[in-house]
Formats: C-alpha cells, structure tokens, sequence
C-alpha cells in the first residue's frame, strides 16, 4: 500500500514497487494540496501506467485520517492479495501560515492526516504483520520536522511525531521481523511548486527518493533508520544526546547550568541512546558515579 499515490513521491513509490513485482495499492483522494475537494482520477492514472508496464494494482480512495476507511482499504488488498506485506505511509496536505495567524483548524487538519493517518495506516496492517511474521513501514517525516520551516508549525509537528511513532513501532515490532523506518524527503512535487527555483527543482525529481524507499522495505533494511534523501544525496539522520555533565546537589541552580553548559553541550560526544529507558540508565549511572555508589549491571 502507497497513500499519497497519485502524484509526486507516492507516485514514485509505487511505480517503483510495481517494476520490482510489488502488488500495489495506489491509494489517493486525488485532493488538493490543502486537502479539500477529491478526485479518483489520479489514482486510477498510476494503476493504468502500473497496468500498462505489465504489473499488479488497484486504485483506492480511502481518506488516511478516517479509520474505518483505512481498515477497509486494508481488508480489500487482503482479500485480493492475501494480505499487506509493505506499507509506504506517505499521504499529506499542507495548511502553511505564520503561527500567529494559524486557526486551530489548519492545525488539526494537518495533524489528522499526516500523523493520526500515519497511525492509522501502521494500525490497520499491524495485526496481519505479526500474524505471518512479517512487515515492512515506511513513514514520512521532513526537514521541517526534524530541523525547523517558518510557517509550518502544523506541518512540522506531524512530521517530528513520526520519529516517536517510528522508535516505538520499531522497538513493539523486533519480535515479529517487522521493521519501522522513516524516510526525509526533498523533492520536486506540488508542494514544493513556487517555493524552489526551476533549475534546482530539476534536480530535484520524486524519483531520486524511490530508492531510499525500496531499501527500507526490503527483506534486509534496517529497522528505527531515518533516511534522507533528495536530488540523488542519501543519509542518515539521528536524534542525539551529549555525554552531559552529572552536578552535584548544591549546584542544581541556573547558574551552574550556564556556566557549565559549554561541557554539557559538547556535541563531540554526543551519540543515539537507542531507547528512552537507556537515557534514564546513563544519568543514574552518572549519578552514582559521583555518589561512589556501586549500581547492580543493568544490561545491554
């Protein structure tokens, strides 16, 4: 299943995934970038070009954000096809404005199709992946994100919340080979018209991102992995803590803080904790160190 597949990256994916001898799902409203109005045309546009390659698709266009929809996209592709193996949620709209001027709607539009959407994508194929052991998730986050964009304060917030839903995915899913990714993309396609200058959106084609994307739903992808991607660049993006300092109980004041925060923020030995119980394990480990206390192994 690819959401958001009728045009741009979604497009891209699940032409991809046809070439390699996926079955596909093109699930799309065929809305505006804003999210209003519908069309089944787009869909149906990339199935007929899958169909005409020699592959294997059907068009759907269940609204990401409404569950039962979802479910019943999911139960169709089962009932074809034996079941969802692969699941590219990658669907969005955007509702861009200065935070001042964002209504509450724009920012909960956003959220219920990127984020809740995203949830309800990764719920309705979960049960079917554990059942046959199986399963790869590709979710959709952004530099804006990850890093930051003016004027997106709605878009961002759905997108940093799929590195959450990804981490715990990935960990809930270890035991059952399903594997949890997400991939960053920056790419050429409506929602980037007018914003980037023709000459680099050139450069920038939906189909410099496949690939990132056909690894990460491969047999041998990694798992809990944010790929970026743009322009035929790939790398690897990660949430990162500094070693920290542990102070002791009569410096815990804001003015130990800042004259401390030079060591505390050296990015040098900064590293990827792996899971939030190992953060909890490094300051009492720190903690102790300086107490002279000696702690049981905690493991791992």
């Amino acid at each position: 299943v690819v959401t958001g597949a009728g045009a741009g990256l979604g497009r891209a994916h699940a032409l991809g995934l046809a070439k390699l001898g996926a079955k596909v799902v093109v699930n799309d409203m065929g809305a505006k970038t804003d999210g209003t109005g519908g069309s089944a045309t787009p869909a149906e546009t990339v199935v007929e070009e899958i169909r005409k390659a020699g592959g294997e698709a059907i068009a759907d266009g269940a609204d990401v954000s409404n569950f039962e929809q979802v479910k019943e996209m999911v139960a169709r592709a089962a009932m074809k096809w034996g079941g969802v193996d692969l699941m590219v949620a990658n669907a969005g709209i955007l509702r861009d404005k200065s935070f001042g001027k964002m209504e509450p709607e724009d920012f909960a539009k956003v959220i219920a199709v990127h984020l809740t959407g995203t949830y309800n994508c990764c719920k309705a194929v979960w049960d079917g992946m554990r059942e046959r052991n199986y399963g790869r998730i590709v979710l959709t986050t952004s530099s804006s994100g990850l890093f930051g964009n003016f004027g997106q304060a709605n878009y961002a917030a759905a997108k940093a919340g799929m590195v959450g839903l990804m981490n715990v995915l990935a960990e809930e899913g270890r035991k059952t080979n399903i594997k949890v990714n997400t991939i960053s993309p920056t790419a050429a396609t409506r929602m980037t018209e007018g914003l980037i200058g023709p000459e680099i959106l050139a450069l920038m084609k939906p189909e410099s991102i496949t690939p990132a994307v056909l690894y990460l739903l491969s047999e041998d992808a990694p798992t809990r992995t944010i790929i970026g991607a743009g322009a035929g660049s790939f790398a690897v993006i990660k949430v990162v803590e500094t070693e920290g300092l542990n102070l002791p109980q009569d410096q815990w004041t804001p003015d130990a803080i800042a004259a401390n925060f030079a060591k505390i923020g050296d990015m040098s030995t900064a590293r990827d904790l792996g899971g939030a119980f190992f953060q909890t394990f490094k300051y009492v480990e720190q903690a102790a160190k300086a107490a002279g206390i000696k702690l049981p192994s905690m493991g791992g």
